[in-house]
Parts: C-alpha cells; structure tokens; sequence
C-alpha cells in the first residue's frame, strides 16, 4: 500500500517504521519544514524518538497535498486536541475517496467534548474510516517489541484493511473491532488512570494503592464509557484494560510521569513546560471526561478527584484521603 503519516510525532514516527516493515510505501508529513528537513538529513526523529535509526525507504515532506496524493492509507497521528487543524487542511486536499483514514491519537477534544472520529466526520461526512488502539509505547514499537493492538471501524471491511496493512509475524499483531466508541474511550479514558497511578508512584503509596486504583479505574472506564456508547466488553480488551495496564505501569508513560511529579509535589505548570513539545493527552483528557460524566450523570470518583488536582489545586495526599473515605458501598455499586 502506499501510506502517508501524518504527524511527526513519536507514535507516528514507530507506526512508520512498521509499515515499512511490512513493505508499504510510506512518506510522513510534519507542520514545521525545518525540521522535516532535519529528519529528512539526519534519519532521525531527534526530538520525539531519539536514538532510532530511520531507514532510507521513509520519505519526508512539509506538503500536505504531497503527503496525500494517490495514497491507499492516511494515519492520522496528530495529538487528539490538534486533529480539528489537521483535519481543516485535509478538507481543503484532494485525496481519494477510497482512502482509508486511520486515526491513531487518544483523546477527547476539550471545547465540543467530540471522539477523533466524530471530529473527522465533521469534516470528511462519509469517510472510509477507522482507528488504531491498545497497549503499545512508540518506544518499543520502534524496537520491535512483540505488541498486539485493535482496529475499529464500522466497516468490517475497513478494520481489515488496517490489519492486513500493519500486522506482521515478528512483532506486531492487530485485532478488529466494530466498536468505533469504545475503542477510541478506552485509549482517551486510561490516560486519565495513569496521572492518578503516577501520583501513587510520586507519593511512594506502594503496591496494593496503585493496584486498588487502576481496578477501580478498569471499573469507571467501563462505566462512562458504556453510558457514553461503547460496547462493555471492548473496555476488558486491548483499548480498555490492556492500555490501562500498560500506561500505568510504564516507564514510558508521558502521564503516568506526570502524575509521578504532581505526587512529588511539583506544579502541573513547571511539569509541563519541562515536557517541551511532548503531550501528556491525560491532562486535558480529564477536563473532556470530567464534564461527558456530569451530563451523562455517571458516577465517577477517581476523574472527580483528578480534575480537582489538576484544575482545582487540590493536595494529592487530600484526593487519596477524599478517595479512601467515601461512604463503603458492594463492589459493584462502586
């Protein structure tokens, strides 16, 4: 297939690499041509995956329409609260209908509280559309570690399509799914999970906290993301539990680190700016996911109690407190 990347980011950059793998044409578009120039001469992403080696066949350009042209597969890799810009470029380009578009950020758009997917129908009404999920860092993705994700569309025939173009057998394994609302909730809402699983890490809480909080934050994933469309049992698969699990647990996790300094006592502010171009999705994610619960009137503790942190000023130690002296209730009832 001949596929374009859009965004050159690290997520972009390791999914690149994969599909060149697997023998696709495949050029990558960045906003800023500087920089493509950059990686174009140096062969790699120095700002976003330092270290890995970019292979001769990646192509670069800052041209849009370039990166779009007779393409069979676009990825769609910019960071969830900057796809609107991305896709208001992509309305003004021609580009094959039959083009599959694959979105592959996790997120929750903060000012209409839209799913990548419904941003991109806004734009584009009856693309061929799918997204990309589960637990996978571009860290070892890059490296050519053994990862399984999900592909979700609407069009079976389209899910396939995602799968055939990036699964392999060395290292890379892709699932299908019809399930489009639960797939893209489960990869915006365990982001949230992994700043509150980083404050346990900052706060040294220990073993049994940190497994406590990332049960019960499996549970209220599943909760919203039911109310708000998703199918349940797609929150128990890769782009629920499975990215949970990885997100809290990693090293690499960009909000699981912020959580870590918020536990430190460090301002989100400072965090934040040290971070640079590097987007932790958690964050804004919780303002998203905060008010979807309030109108869907879903109970949702830990997200409250994440939102009060993050945007209240509220003290971790206190959010723990708050957390583990609520009224004690079945666990099912949460």
């Amino acid at each position: 297939m001949k596929t374009s990347v859009i965004s050159d980011g690290a997520w972009g950059t390791a999914l690149a690499l994969t599909l060149i793998d697997n023998g696709h044409d495949v050029i990558m578009w960045g906003l800023f041509p500087d920089y493509i120039r950059t990686m174009r001469e140096t062969r790699e992403n120095s700002r976003f995956l330092p270290g890995v080696p970019l292979p001769p066949a990646l192509q670069f350009t800052a041209e849009l329409t370039d990166a779009v042209r007779d393409v069979d597969l676009v990825i769609l890799a910019t960071p969830a609260q900057y796809l609107r810009g991305t896709m208001e470029k992509l309305a003004a380009v021609s580009f094959n209908p039959e083009t599959i578009l694959c979105n592959v950020a996790k997120g929750i758009e903060v000012d209409t509280l839209k799913r990548p997917d419904e941003i991109v129908f806004e734009f584009l009404p009856a693309p061929r559309y799918a997204c990309l999920c589960g637990p996978s860092h571009a860290e070892e993705v890059a490296r050519r570690v053994p990862t399984a994700v999900v592909a979700a569309s609407a069009c079976d025939d389209v899910a396939r399509a995602v799968q055939q173009a990036f699964t392999n057998d060395t290292f890379f394994r892709v699932y299908t799914s019809p399930d489009v609302i639960g797939v893209e909730l489960g990869g915006a809402l365990k982001n949230i999970f992994a700043v509150a699983a980083g404050i346990c890490d900052g706060m040294r809480l220990g073993d049994n906290s940190k497994a406590a909080l990332m049960t019960r934050g499996i549970v209220e994933m599943g909760r919203l993301g039911e109310a708000l469309g998703g199918c349940q049992e797609t929150f128990s698969g890769l782009s629920g539990v499975g990215d949970l699990i990885v997100t809290c647990m990693s090293q690499h996790s960009r909000n699981r680190h912020v959580g870590e300094e918020l536990g430190k006592g460090r301002a989100l502010a400072d965090i934040q700016k040290e971070m640079n171009m590097v987007v932790a999705e958690g964050v804004k994610t919780t303002l998203s996911a905060y008010s979807l619960a309030r109108r869907a009137g879903v109970n949702t503790p830990i997200i409250d109690e994440i939102h009060a942190v993050l945007y209240g000023g509220k003290d971790p130690r206190q959010a723990v407190r708050d957390l583990m002296t609520r009224d004690p209730k079945p666990e099912g009832l949460g």
